[in-house]
């Protein structure tokens, strides 16, 4: 495992990293035995950046996180958290410093712990990038100790460079993968120069980028690929990287083409989106530990050459620009 810097947090990362919205909820049946053996694994491969959420699983995320510390004490294992969902409605008017602080109780109390590492925002409003009022709440929640840094998750490039006008911001996680080439453009040279950390969320496109769904793949209804597709529950941009099943699958056809042999499309798109160095680390999901293994080893891949990052962004234009890149 090879490790980055994440921004000016100070912590470097492993570049594979563990996210743990499956284990939680929203990805159909999950077994906590078995998500904990993947954690295990994850940090057995050198992972020390776990990324969950108050909402995945109303909060059963963060609990199964904190048996994992219990049961790895001493061990360094960084915890990014989110808040901000647990709104009935997403408003802007919901970002009160009262709910914020509710929020952030909350999560310590889940997390056994006295101080979160990282809070993030959790793709709220667009309106609430331009809130100071909120940001300064965070920056309190830092003077009290009860948080060490704070980011935001992003839904949209936009959102993005907002909210990293604000000083405190340190880290940004924003959906990247082949499906999603827009964070190139600007926002990462912006990032760097700001010395703020990346975080490469929905990494496979929600599997499309694993090679292993097809046409007749049947998904649960509790999963977010079922009843998320066209954006009823929350945004499309989550669900397949908000790309057409049937076109993200003739793409994925194409691409793979392009993978050597001896490694699976999965770790072939994670080791694309680490050619970018702006990134931290991906953070790819995981149920089970042999999961787990898969992805972890894509940080000792070699780097994808000239001819695959050009061919990449050829099927990117073919297929999937027109769906996305002006969205998102």
């Amino acid at each position: 495992m090879h490790y980055r810097e994440l921004g000016r947090t100070g912590w470097h990362v492993s570049e594979i990293s563990f996210g743990a919205w499956a284990i939680g909820a929203s990805w159909g049946a999950v077994d906590d035995n078995e998500s904990l053996a993947a954690m295990h694994a994850a940090i057995d491969l050198g992972c020390n950046f776990i990324d969950t959420a108050d909402v995945y699983g109303d909060g059963h995320s963060e609990r199964l996180v904190a048996q994992l510390r219990r049961e790895r004490a001493g061990e360094e294992i960084i915890v990014a958290t989110k808040l901000g969902r647990r709104l009935p409605q997403q408003v802007p008017e919901g970002y009160t410093p009262e709910n914020i602080h509710a929020w952030v109780n909350r999560s310590l109390q889940n997390l056994e712990t006295d101080t979160l590492d990282i809070v993030q925002l959790h793709c709220p409003p667009t309106a609430v990038y331009y809130m100071p009022e909120m940001f300064e709440v965070m920056d309190s929640l830092i003077r009290m100790g009860k948080i060490r840094y704070y980011g935001v998750s992003v839904e949209k490039v936009e959102e993005a460079l907002k909210a990293i006008e604000y000083p405190n911001v340190s880290t940004v996680q924003i959906i990247f993968n082949m499906f999603r080439h827009r964070p190139v453009e600007l926002f990462f040279q912006e990032a760097k120069r700001r010395k703020v950390g990346i975080l490469a969320r929905v990494p496979l496109a929600s599997g499309l980028l694993t090679g292993k769904m097809t046409r007749n793949s049947q998904f649960a209804n509790d999963d977010h690929r079922n009843f998320n597709r066209y954006g009823e529950a929350f945004d499309r941009g989550e669900t397949f990287s908000g790309v057409d099943y049937e076109t993200g699958l003739q793409a994925v056809e194409e691409i793979k083409a392009l993978v050597p042999e001896g490694i699976t499309l999965t770790q072939f798109a994670l080791r694309w989106i680490l050619m970018y160095d702006a990134v931290s680390c991906a953070i790819p999901g995981g149920k089970r530990p042999d999961q787990v293994a898969q992805n972890s080893s894509a940080s000792e891949l070699p780097p994808l050459n000239d001819v695959q990052m050009l061919k990449i962004r050829e099927i990117y234009g073919k297929y999937i620009a027109r769906q996305v890149h002006h969205r998102w």
